[in-house]
């Protein structure tokens, strides 16, 4: 089994990219689940989406803060408390909107040695592709796409796809093409 949280900031689409994740299993065969988890709910308030995926059925139910992967949305987050009560386990991917890394940037978010962490520039794709509400850049598939590159759980025609029947139509080929984007620019720093 493989345990993701998505982490970002409520209107950035955690919840929602848990939820693709979810269809994009179910497409392949893959057993999964997603889930939220709000705290204050407001637009720009940390916020937390969980996703399992396995071969075989999921009997584990529940939150959990030790992951194989972490996928955070807002790299603000990375240097707050907010972060510091997840664990990345042994081996683990690490997969951060951010345009370029600082080695001396800080990270709140515990781990152990052996991790991967790869950046891709979310938010840039985003506002391109003119996703944006509410004058917020929406970068939920973006960062799917380089979530999909990152681990290669889900084939990049996978997620894509998966991307564009969630949300049909115009906005699906819209996401499909910034979620290929951030497939095609990820890239692995540590």
């Amino acid at each position: 089994m493989i345990e993701i949280v998505f982490i970002g900031r409520g209107g950035q689409g955690a919840v929602t990219a848990a939820n693709i994740l979810v269809e994009a299993a179910a497409a392949d065969g893959i057993y999964a689940q997603g889930f939220p988890f709000f705290g204050a709910e407001r637009r720009g308030a940390p916020v937390a989406a969980f996703a399992r995926v396995d071969s075989k059925p999921i009997l584990k139910h529940g939150m959990f803060y030790d992951a194989d992967v972490i996928v955070v949305l807002d790299e603000k987050l990375l240097s707050q408390d907010y972060l510091s009560q997840f664990r990345l386990r042994r081996n683990g991917v690490l997969v951060v909107n951010k345009s370029k890394w600082d080695p001396h940037d800080t990270i709140k978010l515990r781990f152990e040695n052996g991790y991967s962490l790869y950046i891709v520039d979310a938010t840039g794709i985003a506002v391109r592709n003119k996703l944006v509400v509410a004058g917020w850049p929406v970068v939920n598939t973006s960062m799917l796409g380089a979530f999909s590159k990152a681990t290669d759980i889900f084939s990049k025609n996978t997620i894509v796809e998966a991307v564009r029947r969630y949300f049909g139509g115009r906005i699906g080929d819209v996401n499909a093409k910034a979620c290929e984007e951030a497939y095609d620019s990820v890239r692995r720093v540590v």
